[in-house]
C-alpha cells in the first residue's frame, strides 16, 4: 500500500467540462484553481476477489487518469476488511486529501467514512456503489438496473436457442450489503417476473451470496443443485465470478454448456468460459469511461467547482437526489467478446492464449 500521495508532473489535465451533458465548461485548467487547492485524490477500493475489475481495471484506469492530469493520488485497496477500510480513510484524510473517492464494503461502514470526511471539509465520491444513508456529494456508476435488465434479457435468449421449455432457474445473487445487487435483481426481475408469473418459466432456488464470494458461491449452487435433483435449466449469476462458481459445479456433473449461466464484469474469465459454451452472456461495463468521469468530478471539486451532472439517483435511506453519472452497460455474447478486446478491457494474448486461440479465431477475436 501506498503510504501518502504520489505526485507526476503535470501533462495536460483532464478537461472537467466534458464529465455532463448539461455542459458546465466553467472549469479552469490546471491542477490548484481558482481557490488555490492542489487536488489530492483519495480512492479506496474494496477488495480483489470478489471481482478482479479492481485491480486489473479500476486501479489502473483510475492511475492513468490521474497521472495524464498531473494530480496527487493515493489509490489503496481494503481487502474486505471493514476496518482497514476505516483506518485508510483516516490517513487519507490526515494527509491532506481533498477528495475521497469510495467504494463501500457496507452502507455503515461507508457512511461512517464519508460523514467523517465530510465533517473535516473533504469532499467526497460513491465509485460504483451507492452507500445508504450517506453522505457523498457525488455518485459515479453504471446503469445497474439496465445491468440487471441485460442480464435477464440474455438468459432469455440462451434459454430460447437452446430450445427449453418452461425452465426451471435459479438466482445467485449479490452480496445483501451492496445495494447495486439490489439494483441489479431489480433489473433482471423486471424481466424474468413475468415469466415467472405467466408460467413460461419456474423459479428455482435463490440465494444472496456475502461479500461475492465465488467459494461461498459454489458451496451454495451445490445445495442447489442437489436440492433440485439436478432440475435447473438457467443460472442467473450476478457477475462473473458467481458464474465460474456454478459453472465449476455444472462440471462436476457434466452437464457445463447444457445450463445457460449469465455474468457480469467481462473479465477474462467470464470471456472464457463464454468462448468455451460454459457461460451463455457477460454484461461488459467499460470500466475506463467510469473511471475517468469520477476522476475528472474528482479533480473539478477539488478545485472548488460545483459540478451539474444532468442526472440525480435517490438514496432509497434517507430519500436524498444524490447527483449522478450512471453510464450505460453493454451485453456481450460469443460473436462480439471481440468488442471488448477492441476496447482494451481485456489482454488479447491472455485471453487467447493455449486452447483458447482456437475458440479466439473462430469467434473472430484478432
Amino acid at each position: 500500500m501506498r503510504k501518502g500521495f504520489l505526485t507526476f508532473a503535470a501533462v495536460g489535465l483532464l478537461a472537467t467540462g466534458s464529465l455532463t451533458a448539461c455542459g458546465d465548461d466553467s472549469g479552469s485548467n490546471g491542477a490548484g484553481g481558482d481557490n488555490g487547492q492542489t487536488p489530492k485524490i483519495g480512492v479506496i477500493l474494496p477488495d480483489s476477489k470478489s471481482s478482479a475489475r479492481w485491480e486489473t481495471a479500476d486501479r489502473r484506469f483510475l492511475e492513468e487518469a490521474f497521472k495524464a492530469a498531473g494530480v496527487e493520488y493515493d489509490i489503496q485497496n481494503a481487502q474486505n476488511d471493514k476496518n482497514a477500510f476505516q483506518t485508510i480513510a483516516d490517513q487519507m484524510i490526515t494527509n491532506g486529501a481533498t477528495v475521497l473517492m469510495i467504494v463501500n464494503l457496507d452502507s455503515g461502514t461507508g457512511k461512517a467514512v464519508l460523514d467523517k470526511a465530510k465533517s473535516q471539509g473533504v469532499a467526497t465520491i460513491d465509485y460504483d456503489r451507492l452507500t445508504l444513508g450517506g453522505s457523498a456529494q457525488y455518485y459515479v456508476s453504471f446503469d445497474n438496473e439496465a445491468v440487471g435488465k441485460l442480464q435477464g434479457e440474455g438468459l432469455s435468449k440462451c434459454l430460447t436457442d437452446q430450445g427449453v421449455q418452461k425452465p426451471t432457474i435459479a438466482y445467485l445473487n449479490g452480496s445483501p450489503t451492496d445495494n447495486n445487487a439490489t439494483l441489479f435483481k431489480n433489473g433482471y426481475d423486471s424481466v424474468l417476473k413475468p415469466k415467472f408469473d405467466a408460467g413460461e418459466y419456474a423459479k428455482g432456488p435463490e440465494q444472496s451470496v456475502p461479500d461475492w464470494d465465488p467459494a461461498q458461491a459454489t458451496t451454495i449452487f451445490e445445495q442447489m443443485l442437489t436440492q433440485t435433483n439436478g432440475k435447473i435449466d438457467g443460472v442467473l449469476a450476478a457477475n462473473d465470478g458467481l458464474g465460474n462458481a456454478a459453472i465449476s459445479v455444472l462440471k462436476k456433473n457434466k452437464i457445463n454448456g447444457k445450463v445457460p449461466v449469465t455474468g457480469q464484469d467481462a473479465d477474462l474469465q467470464g470471456l472464457q468460459n463464454i468462448l468455451a459454451g460454459d457461460q451463455c452472456m457477460t454484461v461488459y461495463k467499460a470500466v475506463k469511461q467510469e473511471a475517468d468521469a469520477a476522476a475528472e468530478l474528482a479533480i473539478a471539486i477539488a478545485k472548488g467547482e460545483r459540478k451539474d451532472t444532468g442526472q440525480t439517483v435517490k438514496d432509497p435511506e434517507s430519500g436524498r437526489d444524490v447527483p449522478a453519472r450512471l453510464l450505460q452497460p453493454k451485453l456481450i455474447y460469443k460473436e462480439n467478446v471481440k468488442d471488448v478486446v477492441a476496447d482494451g478491457y481485456v489482454d488479447k494474448a491472455k485471453l487467447c492464449e493455449g486452447s483458447f486461440a482456437k475458440l479466439c479465431a473462430d469467434a473472430g477475436v484478432n
